[in-house]
């Protein structure tokens, strides 16, 4: 599903630019994407538009405030990816709604915890379904895995 989500954001400029969903299925499908990693992506999206609709803070939080994690939380959202949720939301990347946005979206993968370069593809799909502009150093971040990194300065 990752590997779809990437394709979307590097194939379509803005995501209004992406095809319906029948179309993308099929256009994910001659690219050569299994049938059933293209459905749960398209619903994992599915489910992004709507929580984008319906996902609002009751108020909105003030600068001092601190994001709690519930256990359900916490057990899907490890401590590396909460602190990089807080360091996009300190950087101003993020705001509350968006992070909340996140992690809805973090939990809606309904497996097991989440790893960092997975919450970066995440963020990366929620900024640009929000059709927010990216500064340049953040793009490189969120595109950056630590593995692809280890890969380099070990060989």
């Amino acid at each position: 599903m990752f590997d779809i989500l990437v394709y979307l954001f590097e194939n379509y400029v803005r995501p209004d630019a992406c095809p319906a969903s029948e179309h993308l299925a099929r256009k994910l499908s001659a690219v050569g994407f299994e049938d059933d990693e293209i459905s749960e992506a398209l619903e994992w999206l599915n489910g992004l538009r709507e929580a984008s609709v319906n996902l609002t803070p009751i108020a909105p939080p003030s600068s001092s405030s601190i994001r709690i994690y519930g256990k359900e939380e916490s057990a899907h959202i490890d401590v590396g990816c909460r602190g990089f949720l807080s360091f996009l939301e300190s950087a101003g990347v993020l705001d509350a709604a968006m992070r909340e946005l996140i992690i809805e979206r973090a939990l809606a993968l309904n497996g097991s915890r989440l790893n960092l370069h997975r919450l970066k593809i995440i963020v990366l799909i929620v900024l640009w379904q929000r059709d927010q502009p990216l500064d340049t150093l953040i793009l490189d971040e969120l595109l950056t895995d630590e593995e692809d990194e280890e890969f380099i300065t070990l060989h």
